[in-house]
């Protein structure tokens, strides 16, 4: 039997690898990507490396001393998957996570080539061995930019071509459960704001802004920021496939209730032995400023899409993953925690 991740390079894909060779010592697991960690995890090179990645000051999800523990395979899911170095059979289990996520920042078509046609691609592979089980990670990006509360039932009612592509992209996999629904099993993941180490995202790039004294609440401390930490939600992708039967599931996966972003910040405030002042700056002064920074090149990520980013709530809903039976390892706070013993207590990254 084999593990395929698809996307397998990046942050989820190498915690889940981690904790499949740690569960399955003798589990095969194969990494299709485009980008070839051998390569990335040698770059020192900041300029060639983000070339590569597309990621700006890019940090690796492994530990210091840690190796990659998947197989890589070179493959492009915006074309045919084929020509692989071993057969696929119908016992496999497949994760699907290869996406262009990052929002602003890729032209629209980008979501829509990869997002989209790599689902297609994706499923047919599976139709093609007969894969059986998969899981797919799409996003709360669905649910369209809004204040009010979301749950699995919500209408979806994306408002970016990201969050468009990864909707088109969860009715592509249903399709395919849908062909042959006594024996598919999908479990669908929508992630609030994914943490940890390597994330090179939202929470790293807060920290290291809290840090060095260059963040303030935009406007407002009470905007709802959903989110999960990376080795939770690969523990309860294993745990959906273990205790789920044929058919579609749906979840949200984050903290239930959702925090704001003042009890995150302090939270990473008394984990990390920060002392900083956060300032509140109403917004009437803090996008002008922001537009300034962005002008001069959006130093720690600032610009004024970020910073309306940062003012909207993603008010998301994880009762049906907390009412799951699946038990949580980490707290919120002892996930910060976990993270900062990850980076042997000098940063998070």
């Amino acid at each position: 039997m084999n593990y395929i991740i698809t996307g397998g390079t990046g942050f989820i894909g190498t915690h889940l690898t981690n904790l499949l060779c740690e569960l399955h010592p003798d589990a095969k697991v194969w990494n299709l990507d485009i980008v070839d960690p051998a390569k990335l995890d040698v770059m020192t090179n900041e300029k060639e490396r983000q070339e590569y990645t597309t990621i700006k000051d890019w940090k690796s999800p492994l530990v210091e001393g840690e190796t990659r523990k998947s197989t890589f395979v070179y493959c492009d899911v915006r074309k045919p998957i084929e020509n692989l170095p071993f057969t696929p059979t119908s016992e496999d289990i497949l994760f699907n996570f290869a996406a262009v996520h990052r929002t602003p920042g890729h032209p629209d078509h980008a979501y829509f080539e990869t997002n989209i046609r790599g689902a297609e691609n994706v499923c047919a592979f599976c139709e093609k061995y007969g894969i059986k089980k998969m899981v797919f990670t799409s996003s709360i990006a669905p649910y369209g930019a809004a204040e009010e509360l979301k749950k699995e039932t919500t209408l979806p009612t994306p408002n970016t071509a990201y969050g468009i592509s990864k909707l088109v992209a969860e009715k592509i996999h249903m399709m395919w459960q849908a062909d042959d629904q006594k024996d598919r099993q999908l479990t669908i993941v929508r992630p609030g704001v994914v943490f940890g180490r390597g994330e090179n995202g939202n929470f790293t790039r807060l920290y290291w802004a809290i840090k060095g004294h260059k963040f303030a609440f935009p406007g407002r401390k009470d905007t709802i920021k959903a989110c999960i930490y990376v080795k939770e939600l690969v523990r309860f992708m294993l745990y959906r496939l273990e205790n789920h039967g044929v058919g579609v599931e749906l979840y949200n996966c984050c903290y239930e209730p959702a925090y704001t972003i003042e009890h995150i910040v302090d939270v990473i405030k008394s984990k990390t032995g920060l002392t900083q002042f956060v300032p509140n700056i109403p917004n009437a002064v803090i996008m002008p400023v922001a537009a300034v920074i962005g002008a001069l090149g959006a130093p720690m990520g600032i610009c004024p899409a970020r910073v309306k980013k940062l003012q909207i709530s993603t008010n998301i809903c994880g009762k049906k993953m907390k009412n799951s039976g699946y038990d949580f390892k980490w707290s919120f706070e002892g996930a910060v925690e976990d993270w900062f013993i990850d980076n042997k207590k000098k940063y998070l990254k």
